[in-house]
């Protein structure tokens, strides 16, 4: 039994965002533990280009392009599952956008783009593949949900991101009361808080990563194979117990800095 705890064989596993920067880390890592994967990302060429470069590496990635910042989009999204799988095993909530702006000029179209896509889609895209997703649990095997959300929702970033800061805290907190009425389905909800890894969303450690690393505890930015651990871990048998919590995936910035952090 141990040797398999960490296997994600024979799982169907849907990672939004899944591209690119996190969402591609996570698909990857499913892949390789034998899971099937369904990424989507607003971007279609974008999106099939991943699927198939990452089919390439083995294991099956399929594409399915919809533009989930709207509730009509979300079960758009689900229809396309339900109709190519009877269950789903794993959901990923991780596509989302940023915005930042000046106190004084932070924009309306800025505050709802954010909260829409990071708090909104994945509330109602878990809604839209509730049915699919106790189709695919059970006692011995609970399905799973994994918000992706941010250090940022847990402490203090200098930059003028007032809405992302408000998204990704309330998803910390949605995350625990969505759990508290799953867990009775046997669908496990929990979260991953990302730091520093080096993507379009976080482009401070993409374009600068040894000054990130300078101001990061354990010294580096975030690996590829750090972001896949966390969501396998979760994903798999060995995260079964771990209901409503939130994991900063972050170099210890959040939870053992002694001094401000990075971006």
């Amino acid at each position: 039994m141990m040797k398999t705890l960490f296997s994600l064989e024979g799982r169907i596993a849907l990672v939004t965002g899944g591209s690119r920067g996190i969402g591609r880390m996570i698909a990857e890592g499913f892949l390789e533990y034998g899971a099937k994967v369904y990424i989507s990302a607003r971007k279609a060429e974008a999106c099939n280009a991943t699927a198939e470069e990452l089919s390439a590496k083995g294991g099956t990635c399929i594409s399915l392009p919809h533009d989930i910042s709207s509730v009509e989009g979300c079960r758009a999204l689900a229809e396309d599952i339900r109709r190519r799988e009877p269950q789903l095993n794993i959901l990923v909530n991780n596509a989302g956008a940023a915005w930042a702006a000046d106190f004084d000029e932070f924009p309306e179209h800025g505050w709802d783009k954010v909260m829409n896509l990071n708090v909104k889609s994945p509330f109602f895209l878990t809604q839209a593949l509730h049915g699919a997703l106790k189709a695919g649990a059970s006692d011995e095997r609970p399905a799973k949900v994994i918000n992706i959300a941010s250090i940022d929702g847990i402490r203090l970033n200098p930059l003028e991101t007032y809405s992302y800061h408000a998204s990704k805290a309330a998803l910390i907190y949605l995350t625990r009361r969505m759990a508290a009425k799953l867990v009775t389905e046997r669908i496990v909800v929990s979260a991953i808080a990302p730091g520093p890894f080096a993507s379009e969303m976080n482009r401070a450690a993409r374009d600068h990563a040894d000054a990130v690393a300078a101001r990061t505890p354990v010294g580096r930015i975030g690996r590829d194979e750090d972001m896949a651990g966390a969501a396998i871990y979760l994903a798999s048998r060995a995260g079964d117990y771990v209901v409503g919590d939130t994991i900063a995936v972050d170099g210890g910035i959040a939870y053992a800095n002694l001094s401000p952090g990075p971006s």
